[in-house]
């Protein structure tokens, strides 16, 4: 009865979510390690498919391709990609659909690209860009996706992105990202330190989380960027996506 009691009043002081917090996450500075950077890139990646992350992805993908016959194109521009495992994924995905698939993933950084691109598929290619200032025409792509990106960047660069998206993809935008909630947060304190010893991987990953915005956030910030209805989709307290349809 007292521990439950304990419980309850612990409870009732937490604020609903924890606090956003504005300090920047290690594997965003631009002197980083590569060899400690390529290591937390692919610890990403086993978290991405180990937590349903890249599934949620292509479901979207699925969803915004749906009237597509075997045969058509699909051509698709993945925003700040990481290790480019989404690309990779999606690619294989609409490969298995017999759609003429091309993905082009994108990054600042030319260091992070030239680590993403190791071993890459031939219907995935890399460009350096800028994902706030797209050096692409008017709806050049179907699909514009981006994982993970979104907590990186405060509001009004978040809102220059999704406008971006929305500019150069003629069928839709997609949005994969953490939840800032208590449970996404302790998780990120758990699993990292079971699953990794990258010293990157295990700071930024809590971060990461109170980075991350609300549900409630993350539409405001898509309807001040002029993205209209979004849909989301989502794992249970930690991770969903945001998908809206693309320029008309």
């Amino acid at each position: 009865m007292i521990a439950r009691q304990i419980a309850g009043l612990a409870a009732r002081s937490l604020p609903l979510r924890p606090a956003r917090t504005h300090e920047e996450e290690w594997m965003d500075f631009p002197d980083q390690d590569p060899a400690l950077l390529a290591e937390c890139l692919d610890d990403l990646c086993r978290l991405n498919r180990w937590s349903g992350g890249l599934c949620l992805t292509i479901r979207a993908i699925r969803h915004l391709s749906r009237d597509l016959a075997p045969g058509a194109e699909l051509k698709i521009i993945d925003l700040a990609t990481g290790a480019a495992d989404f690309p990779r994924a999606t690619a294989a995905w609409a490969r298995r659909r017999g759609l003429r698939v091309s993905v082009l993933a994108t990054n600042l950084s030319s260091k992070i690209l030239g680590l993403a691109a190791r071993n890459a598929p031939p219907d995935v290619e890399f460009a350096v860009a800028d994902a706030r200032r797209l050096p692409f025409a008017d709806g050049s792509f179907d699909v514009a996706t981006c994982s993970l990106v979104l907590h990186h960047l405060e509001s009004d660069d978040a809102v220059l992105m999704l406008r971006e998206m929305r500019r150069v993809a003629r069928r839709g935008v997609i949005v994969n990202d953490l939840v800032r909630s208590w449970v996404g947060y302790l998780g990120a304190l758990v699993v990292p330190r079971v699953m990794s010893k990258n010293p990157l991987f295990r700071h930024d990953a809590p971060l990461s989380v109170r980075r991350a915005y609300t549900k409630g956030e993350m539409a405001a910030l898509a309807a001040r960027a002029g993205l209209g209805p979004v849909r989301f989709c989502g794992l249970p307290g930690y991770r969903l996506t945001m998908t809206a349809g693309g320029a008309s």
